[in-house]
């Protein structure tokens, strides 16, 4: 499987193993962004998108169990591996019932972990290629069509609400949809972006949702 730009956020307060598997998993091709404690992955969602998140359960002031269940109530759903020494089946029926996808005990194997992470990303990919319709404030999106609430999208809005929405309360960096949608990233490019994101903000305007602009890092759509 193409791992190439898919973004990993690695939680661990034990810093050498953080490291090294760190360097393991960018020599894998993957971008991985290194944390040592809850409120860093907190703060990191706040302006970043990432396809997995990697989090160890024992951490002081925030376990992992408490992190999973705050950005499950922000309504980020990223697939999260714990990656944990707390192998007693009471901690892991905890994990999964929080909505965890993978739990692995350590010690482990970096090749049997790329091949879960690797699974993982089939599915969610597999998952988001069937995803074409979604509701706001009772408003439909078929993305197939190009239809927002009966009217018809222009190519580019169609798409880009579409990344948007398949990555809703997630921060969707600039180059991404830059490379994404335009095939190019130039300053022309940006300026077409950010005409469109307009466009969009004003079709969604009397919806539960909106785009937030995050300078300097890209847009996100949000509920409430």
């Amino acid at each position: 499987m193409e791992t190439q730009e898919k973004h990993i956020i690695l939680c661990d307060d034990d810093v050498n193993l953080s490291t090294v598997l760190a360097d393991y998993l960018s020599s894998r091709g993957f971008l991985v962004d290194n944390v040592h404690s809850g409120a860093d992955v907190l703060e990191k969602f706040q302006h970043e998108h990432f396809d997995v998140l990697i989090l160890d359960v024992s951490m002081p002031h925030m376990n992992g169990f408490q992190v999973l269940t705050t950005l499950r109530s922000r309504d980020i759903d990223i697939p999260v591996i714990f990656l944990t020494e707390r192998s007693s089946r009471e901690d892991i029926i905890r994990g999964f019932e929080l909505g965890c996808d993978d739990y692995v005990t350590k010690p482990f194997s970096m090749d049997i972990l790329i091949c879960r992470i690797n699974a993982i990303l089939r599915r969610v990919m597999s998952k988001e290629n069937r995803e074409t319709v979604f509701t706001f404030s009772g408003k439909e999106f078929d993305s197939v069509r190009q239809i927002f609430d009966g009217k018809h999208l222009s190519a580019k809005e169609n798409e880009l609400l579409l990344l948007l929405a398949r990555n809703k309360n997630q921060v969707v960096a600039r180059n991404v949809i830059l490379n994404q949608i335009w095939q190019e990233n130039t300053y022309f490019a940006s300026r077409s972006l950010s005409v469109y994101v307009n466009h969009l903000r004003k079709i969604l305007e009397d919806t539960s949702v909106t785009i937030l602009g995050l300078h300097g890092k890209g847009y996100k759509l949000v509920e409430g």
